[in-house]
């Protein structure tokens, strides 16, 4: 989406440039300089009025979804990036993911983290099996072909939290989502274990889908003794079908 956008706004600015475009216009938009008599060029309403107010207003909205916190962190991760012969690799971008995840990374894991990243980029780099690696997935599966993640750990394992983050966003949103839908004003007395229950069986619905009633039945009868067993579901609905035909 995003290159798509930088692309629509580039053909704005290239046909701004063209020298039909130089022609000069009124002012638009300001009742009192056009009666003046002002006037700019396309060039300057292409770019200025149209250009620069789209990369605004897209970076504003940026601003207000991610964090500073977030940035930074998207930051740090698009270092890694092997595109371009790891052209966006910074060292210190790296340690600082690193002091942002402290439970990963020990102090002595830190004291090794700068080295064991030049050596990385220094090897990665020469290797003709690298340059071809477009994406982070792609060179977390080279790293272990040629064994690399054993030899840089610490760079690979910078590597996994960067492929695993995205997911866990996700999934928090996911959660919050489903809070709503589940956790309604009927049910504002609602236990924590129990919403947790009722969460899980609601995000994972896909997975839920495919296991039979007549097994979730049982489970529950299992689950501790009852005083009457539960009639199974199969019975249930031939019952149910059979008093329909009798009615009919």
């Amino acid at each position: 989406m995003w290159a798509s956008v930088i692309g629509i706004l580039g053909n704005i600015q290239d046909d701004a440039t063209t020298s039909d475009n130089r022609d000069s216009i009124a002012i638009r938009g300001n009742a009192r300089r056009s009666r003046r008599g002002q006037t700019i060029t396309n060039f300057h309403h292409y770019r200025v009025e149209i250009f620069f107010e789209v990369v605004d207003l897209i970076i504003q909205e940026m601003n207000n979804r991610f964090s500073e916190v977030s940035t930074e962190l998207l930051s740090c991760i698009a270092c890694l990036d092997p595109k371009s012969s790891f052209s966006q690799f910074n060292v210190q971008k790296l340690l600082r993911l690193a002091d942002l995840y402290p439970e990963d990374f020990s102090s002595n894991d830190y004291l090794y983290l700068e080295s064991q990243l030049r050596n990385y980029i220094y090897n990665v780099q020469r290797d003709p099996q690298f340059p071809e690696v477009g994406d982070l997935g792609s060179l977390a599966q080279q790293m272990v072909k040629t064994g690399k993640n054993t030899v840089f750990p610490l760079v690979y394992r910078l590597i996994q939290l960067a492929l695993v983050l995205p997911v866990v966003t996700a999934s928090v949103e996911r959660v919050f989502s489903a809070m709503n839908i589940v956790k309604t004003d009927l049910r504002n007395k609602m236990g924590d274990e129990w919403m947790n229950d009722c969460l899980v069986v609601y995000i994972e619905k896909d997975i839920f889908a495919t296991i039979e009633n007549e097994q979730i039945l049982q489970r529950f009868q299992w689950m501790k003794t009852r005083r009457m067993q539960l009639p199974p579901l199969r019975y249930s609905s031939a019952t149910t079908t059979n008093t329909s035909s009798v009615n009919q």
